[in-house]
């Protein structure tokens, strides 16, 4: 009787999420139809180049956020982390150390600095929302401490001329996007990793009496979503030329409003990697097409806004009325 009680939900929430990223795929494509009637700019080359290779740069960071919430977490340092892993690598750089250390020394970083916020809401049973607040705050300090609040500039052209690249059409930034989006797909379906994060943001008691380990799990988990992050910051220092303090700022928002809008919930156990990638297309499709049609972008920031309140209540209102 379990067992076909499983099987059934099982079921269920897959036709759920076969749903959810249908929809999230014909409004993408309505908005695009959209635009490109009713504005002159939205489907040139260099329109489409600039909105992929922003995208990329936000979905990064939502892919790691993905793995977060569908724990039942939330990562508000993100951002920060963003900033703070452009800036590291921008330093390490200006000092002479090589491209490919600089890179790889600056995403071990942000890893460990997402672990550490795992250790805080594991073992110190700090609740995510406040561990993560409280990083965000300690992280944008450190920037401006070792950045002495000045923009790092004079970086290495090689490093400069990855964002600008191209490969068979595609932007270098897309595509470095789409390997991590293939990664975190398999990470998600096929892993027991994947699984055990489910089963995390599900109950965490049946996690803990199934054998899993609660907290490496945690530590990898919020590990992630920092690794995300650092990559993210790499490649925005890359795209603007220079290491920026202040750069990353709002970047959570964005990340938490692409898992939102592509069919996570915060409640845990529930979202898809494809989901975030068409919530993150969503967002910035909205904010590229309010540009073009002459919208003031603070109104924009409130339909962003309403967006992220209204995909939440839906997601309460259909978990109410399933039970």
């Amino acid at each position: 009787m379990k067992a076909r009680s499983t099987e059934t939900d099982v079921k269920g929430n897959n036709k759920f999420k076969l749903k959810t990223e249908g929809t999230l795929a014909l409004l993408l494509l309505v908005l695009a139809i959209f635009l490109t009637i009713f504005t002159r700019g939205f489907l040139t080359g260099t329109n489409l180049s600039n909105l992929v290779r922003q995208t990329a740069i936000n979905g990064v960071v939502a892919l790691g956020m993905t793995l977060v919430i569908i724990a039942g977490g939330i990562d508000l340092s993100v951002g920060s982390v963003v900033g703070f892993a452009g800036i590291l690598v921008a330093l390490l750089m200006k000092s002479g150390v090589p491209v490919i250390w600089a890179v790889l020394a600056s995403i071990i970083v942000s890893f460990v600095i997402g672990a550490i916020n795992g250790f805080m809401v594991f073992d110190g049973r700090i609740p995510p929302f406040i561990a993560t607040l409280g990083s965000m705050a300690i992280i944008r300090g450190a920037i401006m401490l070792i950045s002495g609040a000045r923009m790092i500039a004079g970086l290495p052209r090689s490093f400069l001329d990855f964002a600008q690249a191209s490969v068979l059409g595609f932007p270098s930034l897309f595509l470095v996007w789409l390997l991590l989006i293939l990664f975190s797909i398999f990470l998600t379906r096929r892993t027991p990793f994947g699984r055990n994060v489910y089963t995390i943001g599900s109950n965490i008691e049946v996690a803990r009496l199934s054998g899993i380990n609660i907290r490496l799990t945690t530590y990898m988990i919020y590990g992630m979503s920092g690794l995300m992050a650092g990559i993210a910051g790499i490649l925005m220092t890359s795209r603007l030329a220079n290491g920026i303090p202040t750069g990353g700022q709002g970047y959570e928002m964005d990340a938490i409003a692409s898992c939102v809008i592509g069919g996570a919930s915060l409640s845990g156990a529930e979202g898809t990697i494809l989901g975030t990638v068409m919530g993150a297309f969503i967002i910035a499709t909205l904010r590229n097409g309010g540009n073009l049609l002459g919208i003031d972008p603070f109104i924009l920031q409130i339909v962003n806004g309403v967006i992220i309140v209204a995909a939440v209540y839906i997601d309460q209102y259909r978990k109410a009325h399933q039970k």
